[in-house]
């Protein structure tokens, strides 16, 4: 007789990893901004994949030199880890490689920084050769001071024979020789890259540029789309796009190279900064910048100095700049009866901007197309007005601009092969 056997089924989907964000209020910084601090980080967490379970914040002058937080503070944090069982902590800040090693001790879980969690974003992000050898880079010239830590499952003890180091120390330093290799390894490739880069920059010289740059997140790949109707992607998350991406648009007869790059944040690694260097050329060698600001955000105008400031490091200024507000139709308006508000209306706020007089402001919705054509037309009157100055005795009439346009092509045919759309409006 067959006994009925019962099949167990067995979950196969991964759980998500869980964390638990951490952040310090000092002096320098309110409490509603560490909420918004922690918001993003969170945010952060998301993309890769993280759930975020709870915050822990504290006041403190500067951050502790050991833990970084109190000893106080950190036994809250390890009661609800050990509690939950979560399975990392990550930090708002950078932590040094001695505070790493000994919170991770205390705590007993993996610990992450604001960024680490940013290097494994761009890692997991990054497409092209050129993006992952920069981000594989970064990565291992932040990770080699903070290398103890992916030995502490070793014990440290002397050696038998009487050696000064045991055996973790000894691995430590046979996988620091192995990166600084590796790290020298990369920066040759990237050395290759640059050159080839160089030289199809150099034949674009006489192109009108124009980039598009703002913080991560706030629509510069929908914008992208809409202007060069190609289909780059598009995401609601941190970092959608890394790759840098050029394609040949013309409007009102004036072609032009319009590229979407790597979106800014608040503390961005430096060692990030550094390795995209190369790619940040797109930026440093456009005549126009298009900079886009999520409107909607609580702390655009934090956001809009964040990416000010990014581009005074790599050297971006004193170019001539289209300011576009995106995403006007998720703009909250403060109710009428609310008299404790000093957030403006979004009249309010366009007027406050469109009266400035030392740039070009735009309000628009890329995702309902709302004001897309005024964007078309005062991108067109930038563009031409770049164009009179590089050739200032061309373009008098319909003839001068088809022998121009003729000439454009046939020198940059040979170098436009990473350009594939090419659109007419």
């Amino acid at each position: 007789m067959k006994k009925n056997l019962k099949l167990k089924l067995h979950e196969t989907v991964a759980k998500p990893q869980t964390a638990v964000l951490v952040a310090v209020s000092s002096q320098k910084q309110t409490t509603a901004q560490t909420k918004e601090y922690l918001s993003e980080l969170a945010f952060l967490a998301e993309t890769l994949g993280i759930q975020t379970l709870r915050w822990f914040t504290q006041n403190l002058e500067k951050p502790d030199i050991r833990l970084f937080v109190g000893k106080g503070k950190l036994e809250e944090i390890k009661a609800y880890v050990t509690h939950h069982g979560v399975d990392m902590v990550i930090f708002d800040d950078d932590l040094s490689p001695s505070q790493i090693r000994n919170v991770e001790k205390e705590l007993g879980v993996k610990i992450y920084d604001r960024s680490l969690l940013i290097l494994d974003i761009f890692l997991k992000r990054a497409q092209t050769s050129q993006a992952k050898t920069q981000v594989e880079l970064a990565r291992n010239i932040y990770l080699l001071p903070r290398l103890t830590n992916l030995w502490t499952h070793l014990e440290r003890q002397r050696g038998a024979t009487g050696t000064r180091a045991g055996s973790g120390e000894q691995e430590i330093e046979t996988d620091k020789r192995t990166i600084r290799t590796y790290v020298s390894f990369l920066k040759e490739k990237l050395k290759k890259i640059d050159l080839q880069n160089q030289t199809q920059r150099k034949s674009r010289e006489n192109m009108v540029r124009v980039a598009l740059v703002g913080y991560t997140n706030v629509g510069k790949s929908t914008i992208m789309n809409l202007l060069s109707k190609s289909e780059v992607f598009a995401e609601n998350k941190l970092f959608a796009t890394v790759d840098s991406t050029v394609r040949k648009v013309t409007l009102n007869l004036y072609p032009f190279l319009l590229s979407d790059t790597v979106g800014f944040i608040r503390k961005l690694p430096h060692t990030l900064v550094e390795c995209f260097k190369s790619t940040l050329d797109e930026v440093r060698e456009a005549e126009i910048l298009m900079h886009v600001v999520d409107v909607s955000h609580p702390a655009f105008e934090d956001q809009i100095a964040v990416v000010n400031a990014t581009l005074s490091e790599i050297k971006a200024v004193d170019k001539k700049v289209i300011l576009v507000f995106n995403k006007i139709d998720q703009y909250v308006n403060p109710e009428a009866d609310d008299l404790m508000t000093t957030k403006p209306t979004l009249e309010q706020l366009k007027s406050s901007y469109l009266n400035q007089k030392d740039m070009k402001v735009i309000f628009i919705s890329a995702l309902n197309k709302d004001n897309v054509e005024e964007l078309r037309n005062t991108l067109a009157e930038a563009v031409e007005e770049v164009y009179h100055l590089i050739y200032p005795n061309y373009l008098h009439n319909k003839t001068d601009y088809v022998a121009l346009q003729q000439e454009w092509d046939e020198q940059q045919e040979s170098s436009m092969d990473d350009i594939v759309e090419s659109t007419q409006f």
